[in-house]
C-alpha cells in the first residue's frame, strides 16, 4: 500500500451544464499532470485565462518521475513551488558508478557555488502535482481546473479548436483559440488527430520498485553494471522522501511485465539488492525503453508538450524535466500571441526549439540504452573495457553512459537568437546561470528575470531606450551606482561579472534564455534583437 494519502479533488458541474452561454476560451489544456499544471500556472502568471480538463480526480498513482534537475527547479521556482520541492525532496549531486563489486568512479554534478537551486532533487511526482494544484488555487479568476472532465473529440476549426467533453453530469462542447495537449505518453488527443510517434522501441525492459524502509544509504545516485546481486544486468538505487527508495532492475526483453510485477517475484529481487530487512513495497511498474517523438509538435491550433509529444528512456531524468522545459519555452510565446504582442508565426519557434531539445534528449537516451544493454559480444567487450579503464583514466570516464543526466539544451544558432558579434560573456542561446545578488536584501539573479523580456547590463551603461514592455536590470558591485529606469542589483560576490562579463549587455527571454549579447549594446541593436526574438523582423 502506498504511503502517500491520495485525496480526490472536488468535481464541480461545468458552467456549460449549468446553463451558461458557451464562450470561446483563449487556451484549453488537456491533462493535469506536472506538465499541464505548470502550463496553466505559467499562463496565469502572464495574465492569460485558461481551462484545464483532466479525466481523473487525483494526483498520479505511484512515484513516476522523481528526479528533478536544477533547471527544472529554477522554472518551478518562477512558478512558485520551487522552494517547496527542495524542502520536501532529497537533494543530491553525487553519482557513483559500479562495475560488478567495484566502484569505478564518482562525480559531482554541481561543483561551483553561487546557485539557489541544487543540482538535483528527488521528489515523487504525486507531491509535485499536489504542490502545483495548490499553487493553481491562487489564481481563481484565471485558472479553471476541471476534474472528471474527459475529452472525447477534438475538431480543428481553422482559427481555433472545438472539444467534446464528457462528465459525470453529461456531455458538453467548448471552443478555444489554442489547445495544449499534455495528456501523456498514451495521449488521447494525439490519437484523435490520427498522429503517431516516430522513433525506436528498444528490446529491453526494466522493473521499477519503490520500497519503504529504514536504511543508511546516502542521498546519491548509485548505478551498477553487472552487480553481484543481479548478474549480467544493470541496477540503479535512488533515495526519495518518506524513507522511500527507488530501485531499478534490468529484466531483459523476454520478461513478462505482468508476472514481474507480482510481489512474490519482486520481493526476492529486492532482498538480493538490500539484504533481508524489513521493507514494504510502495509501488511497482515495468517499463519498456523507448525513444520516440511526433514529427511536429504544433498542428495548426493544437500543440503537444511533454510525453504527448516525445518519450525517452528514463535513465538520465529527461522525461519529466524535458516536459517542464517544453512549457517554459511555449507559454511565454503563446501568451504574447494571445495578447496580440507577437505574430502567430512565433509559435513555429516552439517546434524548432523543442524538437531540437527532444532530439538531444533522444540522442543521449539512445546512446545510454546502447551502452547499458549491449546486444552483441563486441558491444559488451567495448563496454566492459571502458568500465575497466574509467577507474584510472579521464578519457574513458567520458565514454561511460548510465544515462547522461538532464541539462538544459542551448538554443544557440536557432532562429530567435541574435548571433553575438563582439566581446566575451555568457553563451547566446543558453539558459541563464544564477548568482547571488542584493536588492535591499540578499536574493538571486534568476528571481529578477522571467516575467517578460529583460535587458541586463553588467557593469555597463544601459541603452537610452528599450522596446515597450522590456524590463531593465543594472548589475554592479558599486553600491553607490544606480541606473535611471532600471532595477539595480548588487553583485555582492562578483559572480555575475565573472559569469557574464563586466561591460556586457544582454537581452533575456521570458524563459531566461539569452536572446542576444552586446558590448554596451545600443538601442537600435536591442530593438533589432527583440524583433527577432519575438518572431518579427530580424535583428
Amino acid at each position: 500500500m502506498s504511503r502517500y494519502a491520495y485525496e480526490p479533488f472536488a468535481y464541480t458541474r461545468p458552467p456549460e451544464l449549468r446553463g451558461a452561454k458557451g464562450k470561446r476560451h483563449p487556451i484549453i489544456i488537456v491533462g493535469a499532470g506536472p506538465v499541464g499544471l505548470a502550463a496553466v500556472i505559467d499562463c496565469a502568471l502572464r495574465g492569460v485565462k485558461c481551462v484545464v480538463l483532466d479525466d481523473n480526480d487525483v494526483v498520479s498513482l505511484g512515484s513516476r518521475a522523481i528526479c528533478w534537475s536544477k533547471r527544472t527547479l529554477e522554472i518551478m521556482d518562477r512558478l512558485g513551488v520551487g522552494d517547496r520541492m527542495v524542502e520536501k525532496g532529497v537533494t543530491w549531486k553525487v553519482g557513483r558508478l559500479f562495475h560488478r563489486d567495484r566502484e569505478v568512479w564518482n562525480f559531482d554534478l554541481q561543483p561551483e557555488p553561487g546557485h539557489k537551486m541544487p543540482a538535483f532533487v528527488n521528489l515523487q511526482q504525486y507531491y509535485v502535482e499536489q504542490y502545483l494544484v495548490e499553487r493553481a488555487g491562487a489564481f481563481p479568476g484565471l485558472i479553471d481546473l476541471r476534474w472528471k472532465n474527459r475529452v472525447t473529440a477534438v475538431e480543428q476549426l481553422g482559427d481555433g479548436v472545438r472539444v467534446s467533453v464528457t462528465t459525470p453530469d453529461g456531455d458538453y462542447r467548448m471552443e478555444t483559440d489554442w489547445l495544449i495537449a499534455c495528456d501523456g505518453a498514451r495521449s488521447p488527443v494525439r490519437g484523435m488527430l490520427g498522429l503517431d510517434f516516430e522513433g525506436k522501441v528498444f528490446e529491453e525492459r526494466f522493473l521499477i520498485a519503490d520500497v519503504e524502509m529504514q536504511a543508511d544509504f546516502p542521498p546519491e545516485r548509485w548505478f551498477w553494471f553487472e552487480p553481484p546481486f543481479h548478474a549480467g544486468q544493470s541496477a540503479l538505487l535512488h533515495k526519495q522522501p518518506d524513507n522511500i527508495y527507488r530501485i531499478d532492475l534490468q529484466l531483459g526483453w523476454d520478461a513478462d511485465p505482468d508476472e514481474e510485477k507480482k510481489p512474490e517475484n519482486v520481493i526476492p529481487r529486492i532482498e538480493r539488492v538490500i539484504g533481508h530487512r524489513d521493507f514494504t513495497l510502495d509501488w511497482v511498474s515495468v517499463y519498456t525503453f523507448q525513444c520516440r517523438r511526433l514529427e511536429r509538435f504544433v498542428h495548426d491550433r493544437v500543440i503537444f508538450a511533454g510525453d504527448s509529444a516525445h518519450i525517452v528512456s528514463p535513465f538520465g531524468a529527461r522525461g519529466g524535466n524535458g516536459g517542464i522545459q517544453d512549457i517554459d519555452n511555449l507559454i511565454w510565446k503563446l501568451a504574447m500571441v494571445v495578447r496580440g504582442e507577437a505574430p502567430k508565426g512565433l509559435i513555429a519557434s516552439y517546434d524548432e526549439e523543442r524538437i531540437f531539445g527532444a532530439d538531444e534528449n533522444i540522442r543521449h537516451s539512445s546512446r545510454a540504452t546502447a551502452f547499458m544493454t549491449p546486444k552483441t559480444e563486441m558491444e559488451k567487450i567495448f563496454r566492459d573495457s571502458v568500465l575497466e579503464l574509467a577507474g584510472e583514466h579521464d578519457f574513458a570516464r567520458k565514454l561511460v553512459n548510465s544515462g547522461r543526466l538532464s541539462r538544459p539544451c542551448s538554443l544557440a544558432g536557432l532562429s530567435l537568437q541574435t548571433k553575438a558579434r563582439t566581446g566575451p560573456g555568457f553563451e547566446v542561446g543558453a539558459a541563464m546561470a544564477d548568482a547571488p545578488v542584493e536588492n535591499g536584501e540578499t536574493g538571486w539573479l534568476l528571481n529578477h528575470a522571467g516575467n517578460g523580456f529583460t535587458v541586463m547590463a553588467v557593469e555597463s551603461d544601459l541603452p537610452d531606450t528599450v522596446p515597450d514592455g522590456v524590463m531593465k536590470l543594472f548589475v554592479t558591485r558599486d553600491r553607490s551606482r544606480r541606473a535611471n529606469g532600471a532595477m539595480t542589483l548588487i553583485d555582492k560576490d562578483g559572480i555575475v561579472a565573472e559569469r557574464y562579463g563586466a561591460g556586457m549587455t544582454y537581452l533575456i527571454r521570458p524563459d531566461q534564455h539569452i536572446a542576444a549579447r552586446f558590448k554596451a549594446g545600443e538601442s537600435a541593436e536591442i530593438a533589432g534583437a527583440f524583433g527577432r526574438a519575438t518572431g518579427g523582423a530580424d535583428g
